[in-house]
């Protein structure tokens, strides 16, 4: 049985040239960067020179990387790092229900601090407007922290308005990149972000390496404490064999980005393609608004999302019902949830479908056609 990974938004495989630059640099940069011996000096000028790589590639500068463990981390220290150096300037905080959890559970957490939040709701596209900021917006709204694009369904956000809306504002603006970066092209200033979060492992590289973009400038406080690694902004020790890894993955995505979205976009007619040939049906759950070109979130009405899973991994198809963080739990997407509501049978029947890596129109049309079979047999 041949097996076909669908699902790159949870994470996706290592690239071989990735995979071969992380065991070349493990096994033969092993000094610490702090170090004033040759050893050291080594693994700085390999930190640096992946710090300028990572810079380019979202138009910042070197001294604004700040790397951390991940996408989690680096939205932590965004959340945590920015209303604990504002806190004097106000209590408030804007993002959207739809965020991933790694700033929704921060936000709650601060909540049970004292803080205020606003989560503003999606429309059935799971889009925000600019005029919803806007009016959310008080003198003491410290952070508006809203993701670039969402990890279940796509959508993009109007990051660029919202920025252009916060240029006179206190505010400081975060967006979670972690599904976009390496997928689009990202420019912190015409963004107008302050604060950017990505991940090396949802573009092709190893897990556990990510980090936050903060203009310069702006003041956070460190989430963790120890040395004074990342200009003090977060401590421990600089993984190199993982960061110079992830510069490669970036180099590699920025080189096939162009040609990955026609391709993604032509996996998607073909799935589509396929369920209409085989009369399956289906319905998208995001229609009208701009998303992430390799994401593909459907609803298949009369299915159970369980059982069609379960089936269409028997079936060597691997796709998810959501987040992968949460997979696990018996919850039903939230992100879903606040674009359909509580009641909305697409809680229980839709599917994440996402491209990268590996794929060819063959084994795009094999996996559409083995999905039709089981959508059609399990169809109650």
């Amino acid at each position: 049985m041949t097996k076909i990974y669908l699902d790159h938004a949870a994470t996706t495989p290592v690239h071989p040239a990735v995979s071969a630059t992380y065991i070349e640099t493990l096994e033969s940069v092993f000094g610490n960067p702090s170090s004033i011996h040759s050893f050291g000096r080594e693994a700085r000028k390999w930190l640096d020179d992946a710090r300028k790589t990572l810079a380019q590639s979202i138009h910042a500068e070197p001294s604004e990387i700040i790397f951390t463990s991940g996408g989690t981390e680096a939205d932590n220290t965004a959340v945590f790092g920015t209303v604990m150096a504002m806190k004097v300037k106000g209590n408030h905080i804007i993002t959207t229900n739809i965020e991933h959890h790694a700033v929704l559970n921060p936000c709650k957490q601060l909540e049970l601090l004292g803080f205020e939040v606003t989560y503003l709701e999606v429309d059935d596209n799971g889009q925000i407007t600019v005029e919803q900021v806007q009016k959310a917006l008080t003198d003491k709204t410290v952070l508006i922290s809203i993701m670039y694009g969402n990890n279940e369904v796509g959508t993009i956000q109007p990051i660029r308005e919202i920025g252009a809306l916060l240029k006179e504002h206190q505010a400081v603006f975060h967006t979670d990149a972690v599904q976009a970066y390496g997928i689009v092209p990202l420019h912190v200033d015409e963004l107008g972000v302050d604060l950017l979060s990505v991940s090396a492992h949802k573009l092709n590289g190893p897990k556990g390496i990510g980090f936050l973009y903060q203009r310069k400038g702006l003041d956070t406080t460190p989430v963790l404490f120890g040395g004074e690694q990342e200009r003090k902004r977060r401590a421990g020790t600089e993984n190199i064999p993982a960061i110079v890894a992830f510069s490669e993955a970036v180099l590699i995505a920025q080189q096939a980005m162009e040609q990955n979205t026609v391709n993604y976009s032509n996996y998607a007619t073909i799935m589509t393609d396929v369920f209409n040939q085989q009369d399956v049906t289906y319905e998208m759950n995001v229609k009208s608004a701009e998303k992430l070109p390799h994401i593909m979130n459907v609803s298949f009405p009369g299915t159970d999302i369980e059982s069609l899973l379960v089936n269409l991994d028997m079936a060597g198809i691997a796709v998810s019902s959501g987040s992968a963080c949460t997979a696990g739990s018996l919850d039903p997407s939230h992100v879903l949830t606040a674009m359909f509501g509580k009641g909305s049978s697409k809680l229980r029947n839709s599917v994440r479908f996402s491209f990268g890596l590996g794929l060819t129109e063959e084994t795009i049309k094999e996996a559409a056609q083995l999905t039709a079979e089981i959508v059609k047999r399990s169809v109650k």
